[in-house]
């Protein structure tokens, strides 16, 4: 078997930007939700003395708050001043960008769609800028009745499937749209949908969604696997070439040791 790796892949800027952020702070400080979707990076933060958290009022008054590179609703941040926290933000710039269009297209007095999963961080913080500009927000496929819209999306998509969304809702709609997935996530699924092989692993974690739509768009039979231990559960029978690649949550030294592992295992077979 050989195997190919597959570029660009792995940790994209936002990622490295807010993991940046997070090993920047003391021991004890506290993370809102995940600072990416990946375990590896959590439970390595948790081991330096980080707590993830699920909600503000776990976060003990006064300490320091980290905000994920999904982002968060305003009213996340105005509860986090309010309680006395010092704030870190490690939002991603592209999806700060959103944040920036939805609050525009709410200004104008548009009713924002969003395209992304409800119930995604990334989602939820994007709504809360929407309905925090004084506008209403739609999730996709909920629409509101009117003749123009605002469009935005969740910037983690398959990307092909934003752009048949935004051209089913220009069929209906006059449509301002700033709906597209960031240059990462677009790069990474261009170059899996090129791969020329009977076989793909995805490295990242099941709830990782840039992970989840890498491996949608693969044209071939696909395995994902987040750990080691799932690395090596795999089994590769009857696959000539393999591409591997991964989330851009997915820290590198995983991803060197599973080719590693892969190499060795296809060697001795």
């Amino acid at each position: 078997m050989t195997v190919e790796v597959i570029q660009p892949h792995g940790f994209c800027a936002g990622v490295t930007g807010a993991l940046k952020k997070a090993l920047a702070l003391p021991g004890g400080a506290c993370c809102l939700h995940e600072l990416v979707h990946n375990e590896l990076v959590v439970a390595s933060l948790e081991r330096r003395g980080m707590r993830f958290v699920k909600r503000l009022d776990e976060v003990p008054k006064g300490a320091t708050v980290l905000f994920s590179a999904h982002g968060v609703a305003p009213s996340v941040r105005n509860e986090a001043v309010r309680r006395g926290l010092s704030i870190v933000d490690a939002t991603c710039p592209f999806v700060a960008r959103v944040h920036s269009a939805a609050r525009s297209f709410a200004a104008k007095g548009l009713p924002v769609v969003v395209i992304g999963k409800p119930n995604h961080a990334e989602v939820q913080g994007i709504v809360g800028e929407i309905e925090d500009a004084g506008g209403m927000a739609y999730v996709y496929p909920s629409l509101p009745d009117a003749k123009r819209i605002g469009v935005v999306s969740q910037t983690t998509m398959n990307a092909d499937d934003v752009a048949e969304t935004v051209a089913a809702l220009r069929g209906k709609f006059e449509v301002e749209t700033l709906a597209d997935v960031c240059g990462a996530t677009r790069e990474r699924q261009s170059a899996v949908k090129s791969f020329k092989g009977d076989a793909l692993l995805v490295l990242g974690s099941a709830s990782s969604s840039n992970t989840r739509r890498l491996c949608e768009v693969a044209p071939c039979r696909t395995f994902r696997a987040a750990t080691m231990e799932e690395v090596r559960s795999l089994d590769f029978s009857g696959v000539e070439k393999l591409g591997v690649t991964s989330g851009a949550s997915t820290p590198e030294d995983f991803f060197a040791e599973a080719i590693q592992f892969i190499k060795e295992k296809g060697n001795k077979a």
